[in-house]
């Protein structure tokens, strides 16, 4: 019998930063982003999980970015953010997950971190609207993000069997606008690179 894993998440996982569609830093760290400075978010909702009997199911979170236009050069700043409705157990964990301690796909982003900024708790809202994801924190972060339209309108246009360390290998491309300020880090994209996936994370 195969042993349960010490943590697992699934849920949705979706981007946007202020390359041009799309952001080549995506398909691999070693490649030139668009501008000098690569500035984004990845927003997460998970739907379901488990961390040392700590449930993870229906929580939200964001991780915001900073990076150098070369990301595999590292120096980058991060800042997470996680729903004000998780209890301190579920904070604790998914902060363990997000910052890279709990192993797993996070461990090796955080490599490339020089600079985290503390940890906020605030109320995130996700929405889900099919080809379109939004997120919301009041004061803070606004966006959303849209399935660009392929040849066939009624499939979205994919990443196939694309390897990245957070997203699933099936990804929707799509085009963003995001409005963040945290007073470290601010963003301003418009019609930018975007992506979403529904992510499946363990760690045994």
């Amino acid at each position: 019998m195969s042993a349960m894993p010490k943590w697992w998440a699934k849920g949705l996982l979706f981007e946007n930063c202020n390359c041009r569609v799309v952001c080549p830093g995506h398909v691999h760290f070693d490649q030139l982003c668009t501008f000098d400075r690569c500035v984004g978010y990845w927003a997460i909702h998970f739907e379901a999980g488990a961390f040392d009997g700590v449930s993870l199911g229906e929580l939200n979170a964001v991780v915001i970015y900073d990076t150098p236009q070369h990301m595999i050069s590292g120096n980058w700043t991060e800042a997470i953010l996680i729903d004000e409705g998780a209890s301190a157990a579920q904070r604790e964990k998914i902060e363990d997950i997000l910052s890279g301690k709990a192993g797993g796909p996070w461990e090796v982003l955080a490599r490339f971190v020089a600079r985290r900024l503390a940890t906020r708790f605030v109320p995130i809202q996700i929405e889900d609207l099919g080809k379109t994801k939004r997120v919301v924190i009041n004061g803070l972060l606004e966006s959303s993000i849209e399935a660009i339209r392929g040849r066939d309108k009624s499939k979205p246009v994919t990443f196939e069997n694309m390897f990245n360390q957070i997203h699933a290998p099936s990804q929707v491309i799509a085009r963003g606008g995001t409005r963040y300020d945290d007073g470290e880090i601010q963003i301003k994209n418009d019609q930018s690179h975007a992506l979403y996936s529904n992510f499946d994370w363990s760690v045994s």
